[in-house]
């Protein structure tokens, strides 16, 4: 116990809840707090640690909320397992107990609609390749094809192992236990699983047809606001690309914040609007990831991404403890695409194939009186009266879709919805695939809901 004590005494950094809070989560993450150990009193860590029993209670309260502890009455308040795996909201939104003939729960790209790398890989056996840990982590011609619409002036240019990769990044390096972080909601799974394993406050933010709805930032910034997580266009799960007049008024309520932003743009190449972003006005606190998963291909593991200055040494010098750098392998397999005429020609056929599978299914419910929100994407938010009976209708009829509670942070009492990715949907499969969409929607005497 005194060990104990000894250690959150030299991890304590402030005499706050919230200072507390992370240094019982930086013992966690150390290994001198363990699964299943009981953390000491209350009154006892306010003795040792000259605290106030209100500010220990309030840090365990914390920790609770995190998701590191749990409090089980006389037995006490012991550590939760960190690794443990199964309940995360990624995981809820796409596990299923069986398989399905046409799986659209996934979120993923048509592979038949990624660019073929063939002439791509044939090039690189020509090509020079790269031999020393000490080259540069970024190929200059990668950089120099970017550049012409990045969306702002950025000093430098990153590339990272996926879009998740760099918010994991920014997150472990920018945020600390207890921060204020504004996401959207509903938003992305697997990002609210990152943030919430790092003991952050979640403040979900509606968003609407041009983005995240200013009258509800503006109220979360009555309270400091460390980050705000955001994607600008095609936004899953919704579809919602942010108008250039909405980012604009984001960025005058946040004007004289250091509150950072984070743009997660996976919709690059693959969107027919053009691209607003914070950086235009906010670059000094503005870090933009452009994802090529879904255009280029999910298992090239690539994004690129530039953020401030200090952010960004940060970030590279966090990854010189890990991976060190992105293969510059796979970035020449990515520059010869983003290069190459035929390559070109297959994104923007991927792009219009998309949109009107999309434009096929949403035009469908519409006229079935389902209204879907957003423009365009690979997936569609469709509200149902009953989520699980519409999951449950849709299975039994070989379709899986995401049920909607994993992208919720908030949910009102009646409020249904599915996650359908209409981009995985062929041509022949359009019209039953809308008949059951809007069959499940609709069901128990539900008449549809205006958005």
């Amino acid at each position: 116990m005194t060990d104990l004590l000894s250690a959150l005494e030299e991890r304590l950094d402030q005499p706050t809840a919230k200072g507390l809070a992370h240094a019982v989560s930086a013992a966690i993450r150390d290994g001198v707090l363990v699964a299943g150990e009981r953390l000491p009193p209350i009154r006892t860590v306010a003795t040792q640690l000259v605290l106030s029993p209100t500010t220990v209670s309030a840090a365990w309260s914390l920790l609770t909320r995190s998701g590191a502890v749990a409090t089980d009455g006389r037995r006490g308040t012991r550590v939760l397992d960190q690794g443990a795996v199964g309940s995360g909201r990624y995981r809820q939104a796409i596990d299923h107990p069986t398989a399905f003939a046409l799986d659209l729960s996934t979120g993923v790209p048509d592979p038949a609609l990624l660019p073929d790398l063939g002439r791509v890989l044939a090039r690189l056996t020509t090509a020079p390749t790269t031999g020393s840990y000490l080259d540069d982590p970024v190929l200059p011609e990668l950089v120099e094809a970017l550049r012409p619409d990045w969306p702002y002036d950025a000093e430098q240019l990153a590339v990272v192992d996926g879009a998740m990769d760099g918010m994991d990044l920014l997150v472990r390096t920018q945020l600390r236990f207890g921060d204020r972080v504004v996401v959207e909601d509903p938003g992305f799974p697997p990002l609210v699983d990152l943030l919430e394993s790092v003991g952050v406050q979640l403040v979900g933010v509606p968003v609407d047809d041009e983005g995240l709805d200013p009258a509800a930032l503006e109220s979360a910034l009555l309270e400091p606001v460390a980050a705000v997580f955001l994607q600008p266009r095609a936004q899953n799960p919704t579809g919602v690309t942010m108008s250039s007049g909405r980012a604009r008024a984001i960025a005058d309520l946040l004007e004289g914040t250091r509150t950072l932003v984070v743009e997660d743009d996976s919709a690059d190449g693959l969107s027919t609007s053009p691209l607003a972003s914070l950086g235009q006005w906010r670059p000094e606190h503005t870090a933009y990831l452009r994802s090529f998963s879904k255009s280029h291909g999910p298992d090239l593991r690539l994004a690129a991404m530039s953020a401030p200055p200090a952010v960004l040494h940060a970030v590279t010098a966090r990854r010189l403890l890990g991976q060190g750098w992105s293969s510059r392998l796979l970035q020449q397999v990515l520059l010869g695409l983003l290069l190459d005429p035929d390559a070109q020609q297959q994104v923007r056929t991927a792009a219009a194939t998309y949109a009107a599978r999309r434009a096929h299914v949403v035009d469908g419910l519409r006229r079935r009186g389902v209204d879907v929100p957003g423009s365009e994407g690979i997936n569609i938010w469709v509200p149902v009266h009953d989520e699980t009976a519409a999951v449950m209708r849709l299975a039994s009829q070989g379709i899986g879709v995401a049920p909607g509670a994993p992208f919720r942070i908030g949910r009102e009492p009646g409020e249904g919805w599915v996650r359908v990715t209409v981009g995985l949907v062929g041509e022949a499969d359009l019209d039953r695939v809308t008949d059951a969409l809007a069959v499940a929607a609709q069901a128990s005497g539900w008449s549809g809901r205006a958005r």
